[in-house]
């Protein structure tokens, strides 16, 4: 959903190419962090179904990196959009 708001806003503001390739940058790295941690998850669940401290540990750091990317994408679209916004 937030990518769509994000693909709307840009056309609605117009925004220039340089910042349509760090917005979709942004969004795509996001969308590649959450793949990576899905299948990391599907994976550690196959071979490690029952409780285990090392796969716990690795869904963490797995998930921190979502969290990562989406504040990085966060922090574009604040450059990006923000003096947008703030001039009106």
């Amino acid at each position: 959903m937030a990518t769509v708001l994000v693909v709307a806003a840009g056309f609605w503001f117009s925004l220039t190419r340089w910042e349509w390739c760090a917005v979709l940058g942004a969004s795509g790295l996001v969308w590649t962090a959450e793949g990576f941690n899905t299948a990391l998850e599907a994976l550690a669940d196959r071979v490690a179904p029952d409780f285990h401290p090392l796969v716990g540990r690795a869904k963490d750091v797995a998930a921190g990196a979502v969290l990562a990317a989406s504040i990085f994408a966060v922090v574009i679209g604040v450059i990006v959009f923000g003096p947008r916004l703030i001039s009106g």
